[in-house]
């Protein structure tokens, strides 16, 4: 079991974040005209459905969850402090960006900006979020899979994931709706890898070996592709009558299999890159950052689009050609200046230390994550749309859940020794009654 933190994991999910702000950046296809914003998919040109086999990274951002939760859960003082702190870690970077999209749509609204273009830029805001519902889902259920694979291995893994195909084979004969089933199915099938990653065979694997894996990953999402209902895309394009992402389906975790192996297989040199002072100090940074830079480069990317192209009346141009591989540099340039401002502004929020202890009980833990789930869940589903269109109807609703979610979770508790000085997270384990 990996004891100290690991480079590797800390490659990934840097990897992950960076490759899915770029993928998000590059796609839009954008004009303005006569109040209506026209938006395209630059990777729905074709051909270009191949880069999504490698720059749709969810599930590496789940493998390495997986991972990330299997070594702090067994470091935890107790279950309890464990779903808490984790519940708790990954609302607060949220809290800001709610606050900020319950005002921004109105004040949008009271300068002049059209219905249509102020709906897209409201609903691009929050369709992220699916993200973290499904996320605190699967934190739910860490406990109970800690015990699974504790008990039967890599038999849960290949058991969720033939679930998967059963649950794909339901959708696609007219029962599309149970394809949502996967969210789970699927995505904890990709979160248990992690475990095997930090306990099992994994973390052991010859370069032959994860090359072979990873092959394997790849020859199987291929087949499924060329011999089965699934697109080419591993997003969701516009038009299509059938998503990959939306709900997922199993493909994803095959894909999941491939990337996986491929990476390992270059694990010495991803270890070494991530040794180097420039390289451990930006992944240091980027770490502690990681879920305010998810939640703000899509409202980073509103605020250049709204500048540039509903301001200034900037046209995206054709995908792939010479004018739009020239002006891509500079768009990626103005999306990361606002990004890092507004970094400045919200990242603390997600920087603070835990100090405390959760004085929740499991049980309201678990009812807490659900609400917390639902919350953002209805909220990446309906966008934050003006709180002038009516608060029943509008994004408040969702909001209050969450926060009503968050706020069940309990109150923590600072541990204080006898000297008055706070003690760690590590420190915990040696304190009497919080043992687990």
């Amino acid at each position: 079991m990996h004891t100290s933190r690991d480079r590797f994991l800390d490659v990934v999910r840097a990897g992950a974040i960076l490759a899915v702000i770029a993928q998000h950046w590059i796609m839009p296809v954008l004009s303005y005209s006569d109040g209506h914003l026209a938006t395209g998919n630059a990777l729905a040109t074709p051909g270009w459905w191949v880069v999504t086999w490698l720059s749709q990274v969810m599930p590496l951002v789940f493998f390495a969850g997986g991972a990330a939760n299997l070594i702090s859960f067994r470091r935890a003082a107790s279950t309890q402090q464990w779903l808490a702190g984790r519940i708790k870690r990954l609302m607060v970077p949220v809290l800001p960006l709610m606050a900020v999209w319950l005002i921004v749509p109105d004040f949008l609204r009271g300068l002049g900006v059209p219905p249509q273009p102020l709906q897209v830029g409201s609903a691009i805001a929050a369709q992220l979020l699916w993200f973290l519902a499904v996320y605190v889902l699967v934190v739910l259920l860490t406990p109970l899979m800690v015990a699974a694979h504790r008990r039967w291995g890599l038999k849960v893994p290949l058991v969720m994931g033939a679930a998967g195909i059963l649950v794909d084979v339901a959708r696609f004969n007219d029962f599309g709706y149970i394809g949502y089933a996967n969210a789970i199915f699927v995505w904890v099938a990709v979160h248990q890898l992690g475990f095997h990653y930090v306990e099992g065979r994994l973390g052991s694997l010859t370069r032959r070996g994860a090359l072979a894996l990873s092959a394997a990953g790849f020859g199987v999402t291929a087949l499924l592709v060329a011999f089965g209902p699934y697109p080419a895309s591993m997003i969701g394009m516009p038009g299509a009558p059938v998503s990959n992402m939306s709900p997922p389906t199993v493909l994803l975790a095959f894909l999941a299999v491939g990337q996986i192996g491929l990476l390992l297989a270059f694990r010495p040199q991803l270890n070494a890159l991530a040794a180097r002072p420039g390289i451990g100090d930006a992944l240091g940074w980027l770490g502690a950052r990681f879920m305010s830079v998810y939640l703000w480069h899509m409202p980073a990317l509103v605020v250049v689009a709204g500048v540039t192209v509903y301001g200034l009346g900037y046209q995206t141009p054709a995908p792939g050609t010479v004018f739009w591989l020239a002006m891509a540099p500079a768009w990626f340039a103005a999306c990361g200046m606002v990004l890092f401002g507004l970094l400045r502004l919200f990242a603390h929020f997600e920087m603070q230390r835990d100090t405390a202890v959760a004085t929740a009980k499991v049980p309201q833990l678990v009812a807490a994550g659900l609400m917390v789930s639902g919350g953002l869940l209805g909220l990446a589903a309906h966008g934050f749309a003006p709180l002038s269109d009516g608060i029943a109807r509008g994004p408040v609703p969702w909001v209050v859940l969450a926060t009503a979610g968050f706020l069940l979770a309990g109150k923590q508790i600072p541990v204080v020794d006898l000297l008055g000085r706070a003690v760690t997270v590590s420190e915990r384990a040696t304190l009497p009654g919080l043992k687990r």
